[in-house]
């Protein structure tokens, strides 16, 4: 999604199709997730926008998860991290480090993501299973880590 002007307008609409309001502190959460350069937890979220009260932060985290506006992420951090949902932004893919925690988003060469596609196809088919969506987390060492 490109403008935060279209991201605000897919948002107010997601959550009018939930019965919620773009409040202001869902529109800040929204606007810290956007500027942030990948999944981030609760703590970098509120020190990157002061302004995002931490007392509704986590009741408004939780209810744009529930709308599909964000995705938590639960990598066996100390913290939960959180990312605006695919469907506001682009498909991609994580890199998760095992050592410091971080997660950065991935995006696969079309060619990649096609294969990826396929396999994933022929699995579905061998197992009578339906796939919605997929990701992929890769786990390892980041940059900084090794």
């Amino acid at each position: 999604m490109g403008s935060t002007t279209e991201l605000d307008r897919a948002v107010t609409q997601q959550l009018a199709d939930h019965d919620l309001r773009y409040t202001s502190g869902r529109r800040a959460i929204v606007a810290g997730l956007h500027d942030a350069d990948g999944p981030v937890t609760l703590p970098e979220l509120l020190e990157a926008s002061s302004d995002l009260a931490q007392s509704s932060a986590y009741r408004n985290l939780s209810l744009l998860e529930e709308a599909g506006v964000v995705r938590r992420l639960a990598h066996g951090g100390e913290y939960a991290r959180y990312e605006l949902s695919e469907a506001l932004t682009e498909h991609h893919h994580h890199l998760i480090c095992e050592n410091c925690g971080s997660v950065a988003d991935v995006v696969l060469d079309p060619a990649v993501e096609r294969s990826l596609d396929e396999a994933l196809r022929a699995l579905e088919s061998s197992e009578g299973f339906v796939a919605g969506h997929h990701t992929l987390d890769v786990y390892g060492r980041c940059a900084n880590c090794t």
